[in-house]
């Protein structure tokens, strides 16, 4: 059976007209459009508008499309994709109105509200509305119009991320309209913008065409996110009648998280559900391997909710239980620097089974972070870490016991003496690697009473790479044989909390303690930076010990 698909090109007065009644269904993403979506929308009007010479007939401009579930002999409109735009230029033309005389601002009315006529069988009613969530809001600010400069005085603190978006850009457009000086220049661009502007309109009467189109589009280049798509996939799947309350559910973890973390969040239940690595893209693997087996209902209640929970924990450090509290979110914070992600997925996954159970996250988060390091330090590829975690995940899943010797949680005798052997060697030209180490080490050594909040944290060393010809450390490190024996090694590392003058760095080592080791206030904040400046000299000698003493705290922290 055939579906009818209409697509036609209309402009803003067609498109906000009796026509057309538009509906943002509840399972669609909240108003997302910030100042600088709404700033190139209106430049790129006034640039065209402009551009011929501010005639009210010429150069049209193309809005792009928007598709609909709609049938032909009613108005009604559900809008699958275009919100954005819609609710966008509903917000510009009601600017436009604010700034025009009363008998011309009642003429823009009419692109925003429909007064009903008994004889045409219609009701009064506005012609954009927005989730329940944010129609009084919008309703009031913006469509009647009495409100909106009450808007412009409002403390955006307490709004919701998508009434702040409406805020915001109601206010820039305002300002920036408000700059064209006469009402006669604002009427000639509101009535360009009206009949000038186009829109390619894609309606079908059928949900799954709409849809279709919509993931179409969409997979094409456009703005939503995998997060977006899936939620139109899931939430539309559930009766009309849960729909709401799931919405709700989605969009509060979705602004908990924001965003970016929300969309990441998707692909570690993808990895805990899928255990490799990904084959295409987030969105066609949960629609081929976890949606046609996990209900709508189920996957938001049992899935969605929990690790979203579990992962805003995890990313704030906001871990809270009866005993354990500090260590677990220490812990989470080292893992935090890792420089990837991988672990993220059991770390979910465990925390989410044994959230009310301290005693068993400090061990599992004690071996998950041992294990992170210290394939970190190795430089294990993402193949290697990723089948590493997943046999991880199905650990978990299996309730194997994790601190045994042949769970994938610990490290086996050869990763230990790999680990040693390299933190042994020139630590510092491993680059993603030392710091990391040293922070960690810094820790020990502070015995916890170190914060690392510095915006720099620089790895350097106190014998320099290229000491001057003339110094002592010629004298303390006579050939070049020895200089490179020690100079990358973990011993002659510190930390310093600001960039240093780079000339200082080649100072004799007395010197160069005042000059460079020292912060503003005197003692340095780093307990490995501390250490040194109570040397007198620095030789091979102190540079052995001190390698000893780093390896040795290495060696006890991570059981080595």
């Amino acid at each position: 059976m055939s579906i009818a698909i209409h697509a036609n090109e209309k402009s803003l007065v067609k498109i906000f007209s009796d026509d057309f009644s538009f509906v943002i269904p509840p399972f669609q993403r909240p108003y997302a459009w910030t100042i600088q979506q709404a700033s190139e929308l209106l430049s790129d009007l006034m640039t065209t508008w402009n551009d011929g010479g501010g005639s009210t007939d010429k150069n049209p401009y193309f809005l792009g499309s928007i598709v609909l579930i709609k049938s032909p002999d009613s108005p009604d409109s559900q809008v699958i994709d275009g919100q954005q735009r819609l609710t966008t230029l509903t917000i510009l033309i009601a600017a436009l109105r604010d700034l025009l005389p009363a008998e011309k601002a009642s003429y823009l009315t009419q692109f925003i509200y429909q007064a009903g006529n008994p004889f045409a069988g219609t009701e009064n009613r506005y012609r954009l509305q927005l989730r329940s969530r944010d129609q009084d809001f919008f309703r009031t600010y913006i469509q009647e119009g009495s409100h909106f400069n009450n808007l412009l005085s409002l403390d955006p603190a307490p709004l919701t991320d998508s009434q702040r978006n409406i805020y915001r850009n109601a206010k820039y457009l305002r300002e920036q309209l408000q700059k064209m000086g006469s009402p006669e220049a604002i009427t000639q661009f509101a009535f360009y913008i009206m009949n000038q502007c186009y829109l390619v309109v894609v309606s079908t009467p059928d949900l799954d065409a709409a849809y279709r189109i919509f993931s179409v589009l969409n997979t094409r280049g456009l703005d939503l996110s995998v997060t977006d798509l899936l939620k139109s996939d899931i939430i539309g799947s559930l009766p009309p009648s849960k729909q709401d309350y799931y919405t709700t559910i989605w969009e509060s973890e979705e602004e908990k998280l924001g965003r970016d973390t929300f969309q990441d969040l998707f692909s570690h239940i993808r990895m805990i559900y899928r255990k490799n690595k990904l084959q295409g893209s987030v969105l066609s693997e949960f629609r081929k391997f976890i949606m046609p087996i996990v209900k709508a209902d189920v996957f938001i209640d049992s899935l969605l909710k929990p690790y979203a929970q579990s992962l805003s924990i995890i990313k704030s450090l906001s871990y809270e239980g009866e005993q354990h509290t500090e260590e677990i979110n220490d812990l989470l914070g080292w893992l935090n620097q890792i420089d990837n992600s991988d672990w993220i997925p059991p770390a979910l996954l465990f925390l989410s089974r044994h959230q009310h159970t301290p005693s068993l996250l400090l061990s599992f988060f004690k071996d998950l972070e041992r294990l992170a390091a210290g394939m970190l330090i190795l430089r294990s590829g993402i193949n290697e870490r990723i089948s590493r975690y997943a046999a991880i995940i199905e650990a978990i899943e299996r309730n194997h016991d994790l601190s045994g010797p042949a769970s994938p949680l610990q490290l086996s005798d050869r990763e230990k003496q790999e680990i040693l052997t390299t933190l042994n060697s020139d630590l510092y030209l491993l680059t993603k690697v030392r710091r990391y180490v040293l922070l960690r080490l810094d820790s020990l050594i502070s015995e916890g009473g170190a914060t690392y909040s510095y915006p720099t944290i620089t790895v350097e060393h106190v014998l320099p790479q290229n000491p001057k010809i003339n110094s002592t450390w010629m004298q303390d490190f006579p050939t070049e044989e020895i200089r490179n024996r020690y100079v990358h090694r973990l011993g002659n590392l510190v930390l310093l909390s600001r960039y240093k003058n780079a000339e200082a760095q080649n100072d004799d080592f007395t010197r160069k303690k005042q000059k460079y080791f020292l912060s503003k206030k005197g003692a340095s904040p780093f307990a490995l930076t501390s250490q040194v400046l109570q040397y007198s000299v620095w030789t091979p000698d102190v540079i052995e010990q001190r390698q000893r003493m780093c390896l040795n705290h290495l060696k006890s922290l991570w059981r080595l």
